[in-house]
């Protein structure tokens, strides 16, 4: 039986796919020779950094050429942007996260990775690597060591210093002829035709002729043709003529260079040329500038005008601001599905940190960035239990990011250890419902290390820790964390924690087998939690869980009961995560009871529902059901299809190894599994039993999903390449067990 579990499909062929590379923005200009340079480079080595001053140009680099090896990457060429991520350990999350791989074990990520990409032929992209450069390169050498089918490109202002690694160094872009020469305008040079591609952004009749090259040319020559030094110099043409830019930046020039001597003089370019940009910005623009870089990736509108305003920024002034900014080539504006959204590029980022700190404003606006995503979380959870539930997650995926930064902010700053506790403990939604667990246990286990005094907020740290250590299967971790969380409770009259660490504990004893203790536990919740009156998903869970523990021992009757009373509360609050574990509780009720039809209709819509959440352990669950459905026959005088329960039995295979262990040692939840490869062994040969078990372990996420739904299928055929938490296959086969 427990064979089954280590079955190794064989990775197929699949037709490439364009990856999850970002679309460009805004024109690709030159950079031709070191596009050729880099392609060489990718086809020779595995691992090549793109290395050079800040605003030189490697990111756009790195993807084009990304983007152009594509095809020789059947699975696909990916972006992981480091610069936001500031704990070296969260590197391997951001990794996963990257590659929309959902893993929720407790496994360490580079693990996770190793295993997941076996037999893959990918180009993994690290952006922005040069403050985790030793992070950086022990991941990269960890993977490549471990995945012949990985190449891996970075960008980064200083060299990884990794076995094997080739260096790509860029240089700004040519700026053409000495002073008193007219290049025409088919022979322009690199940073002459960046300029005016990014100037006809602000005049579009913009060209550059006989009358005004030599002046383009000389401005491209101050500027040191730095990409980024050009792209702000062409931001000025809405009030400055490039005669007015190029002496205005002289006399800067002037100014500042007899400043830094240590400094490399491209480093002095382009700082200067920020900085003057910075001078023609108003003191609003300037004071905004600063403040919004205590982000980190993108924010929207409301946290900019909750962090940034006050103290010199009016909260109705900071949308103009902001559209000043955006037109100064200061902020990039992106669109999401909730609207537009902003980002500071990250040398302009630190610019504006430097300010920030010179006008000693960095640790008040650290704390109201801190409180907003606070109230980002706190918002989330509530909206958690109703019909948004879709929407909650999304909006807090994108301000994954920022979460991050507050939680790190937090954890270092001193006396800020018990909000830790409170917004990772708040996030309890986002790690368990959004496949976040490993990073969730990472915040929790620094807050609850930090500090011990039995708050609230540590009770609520523990009850969140011990919850998610149970659904990675780490029992030895999850037990001591409740009980502690219980006495907290007990000794402090904490009633909510108290329900919360007796349900958890519930959830231990129902895997661990203990039917009737566990039964006993769920009960005691259930009565606190109605005494205190709380009422979200996770009292809903517990409904849920109770029901199963009757039914675990035989009684149906109960089972229902509490089953009705879950879909009762979602229908009424439009609660769909938890409902999809009530249609699986209910149908795993009608099979014991007989009624296979409705148990298979009630076990494909949960498979749905899960599917839209990604909750991997919900759809292995309901795929698993529905193979054993498979062994009963579809209809009156109609055979069971055997074939298509093994091949459902194959594809969970492939999705529990994502979930980890914590079921498989479950007589009461692997027990379907059990009987279906009883029932397929009974009725099909040897062969058969093999063939069709493979055929659904070659199948990812999205294709086994898709295969439960419609209810069969050719097993054989292409396989899709990895898409959003996807689960890659295994490297090589191997023998499929009797059981």
């Amino acid at each position: 039986m427990a064979g089954d579990w280590t079955a190794q499909p064989a990775a197929q062929p699949r037709e490439p796919e364009p990856g999850r590379l970002p679309a460009e923005v805004t024109g690709f200009v030159g950079r031709q020779r070191e596009l050729t340079e880099l392609a060489a480079l990718l086809a020779a080595a595995r691992l090549v950094t793109v290395t050079g001053p800040g605003g030189v140009g490697k990111s756009r680099l790195a993807l084009r050429a990304a983007a152009r090896a594509a095809g020789a990457f059947p699975d696909g060429t990916w972006l992981v942007e480091v610069a936001p991520v500031q704990d070296p350990l969260l590197l391997g999350h951001a990794v996963l996260e990257a590659l929309r791989l959902t893993d929720c074990t407790a496994r360490p990520p580079v693990d996770v990775l190793a295993e997941r990409l076996a037999g893959r032929r990918l180009l993994l992209v690290l952006d922005g690597c040069e403050h985790l450069v030793e992070a950086c390169a022990e991941l990269a050498d960890t993977l490549l060591r471990a995945l012949p089918g990985l190449r891996v490109l970075t960008t980064s202002r200083s060299v990884l210093r990794a076995s094997g690694e080739h260096l790509l160094t860029l240089a700004p872009l040519p700026v053409g002829a000495l002073p008193g020469q007219r290049p025409g305008p088919g022979v322009l040079p690199d940073a002459v035709r960046l300029f005016a591609d990014r100037a006809r952004a602000v005049l579009p009749s913009f060209e550059v002729t006989e009358a005004n090259a030599e002046a383009v040319g000389l401005l491209c020559r101050r500027l040191d043709g730095i990409p980024l030094a050009v792209e702000l110099a062409a931001g000025r043409l809405r009030a400055l003529s490039v005669e007015q830019i190029t002496a205005r930046l002289d006399d800067r020039f002037r100014l500042l260079t007899g400043g830094s001597r240590t400094a490399l003089p491209r480093h002095q370019t382009l700082r200067t040329t920020i900085g003057w940009s910075h001078e023609l910005c108003t003191v609003q623009e300037r004071l905004l500038w600063a403040r919004l870089s205590v982000f980190a990736g993108s924010f929207d509108l409301e946290a900019a005008e909750y962090v940034c305003a006050g103290e010199g920024i009016e909260p109705e002034d900071v949308l103009d601001l902001l559209d000043e900014l955006v037109a100064k080539s200061v902020l990039l504006r992106e669109d999401s599905p909730f609207g537009v959204r902003f980002r500071l590029l990250d040398t302009l980022r630190e610019y504006g940190g430097h300010w920030l700190r010179a006008a000693g404003e960095e640790q008040r606006l650290l704390r109201r960035h801190r409180d907003w995503y606070l109230g980002v979380a706190t918002w989330g959870e509530v909206e958690w239990f109703g019909p948004r539930q879709a929407e909650t997650a999304e909006r807090t995926q994108l301000a994954h990011t920022n979460l991050r930064a507050a939680l790190e902010f937090c954890l270092s700053e001193p006396g800020e250890e018990q909000i830790a506790l409170l917004l990772a403990g708040t996030l309890w939604f986002f790690w368990v419902g959004c496949g976040h667990l490993g990073e969730g246990r990472h915040w929790l286990d620094r807050a609850l290390a930090l500090d011990r005094e039995p708050t609230e907020a540590r009770a609520k740290a523990l009850w969140v820790t011990g919850y998610m250590a149970t659904l990675q299967g780490d029992l030895t971790a999850a037990r001591p964390a409740l009980e502690e969380c219980r006495r907290q409770a007990l000794d402090t009259g904490d009633d909510r924690a108290l329900a919360y660490a007796v349900h958890r504990q519930g959830c231990a004893a129902l895997i661990g087998d203990e039917p009737e203790r566990a039964a006993e536990l769920f009960e005691e919740a259930l009565w606190h939690y109605r005494t205190i009156g709380e009422l979200n998903s996770n009292v809903v869970m517990a409904m849920i869980e109770l029901g199963l523990a009757y039914l675990f021992q035989g009684d149906l009757d109960s089972g229902e009961l509490w089953f009705g009373q879950a879909r009762e509360v979602c229908e009424e609050h439009g609660e769909q995560w938890a409902y999809a574990y009530v249609l699986y509780a209910s149908a795993y009720s009608h099979f014991l009871d007989g009624a296979i039809q409705p148990a298979r209709a009630l076990a494909r819509e949960c498979v749905r529902l899960n599917h839209q959440f990604r909750d991997l352990l919900g759809i292995v669950l309901g795929i698993d059901l529905l193979a054993l459905l498979e062994t009963e026959p579809a209809g009156p005088g109609e055979p069971a299809d055997l074939c298509e329960a093994r091949v459902l039995q194959g594809a969970a295979h492939r999705i529990w190894r994502t979930v980890g262990t914590p079921f498989l040692g479950s007589r009461s939840f692997f027990g379907t599994h059990q009987e279906c490869a009883e029932r397929a062994r009974a009725g099909l040969t040897q062969q058969a039993f093999d063939d069709c078990y493979r055929a659904g372990a070659r199948l990812d996420l999205d294709a086994a999903v898709s295969r439960a739904l419609d209810g069969g299928g050719s097993p054989e055929g292409p396989e899709p390449g990895p898409g959003p938490c996807s689960v890659p296959p295994a490297p090589a086969p191997a023998p499929v067990p009797n059981s």
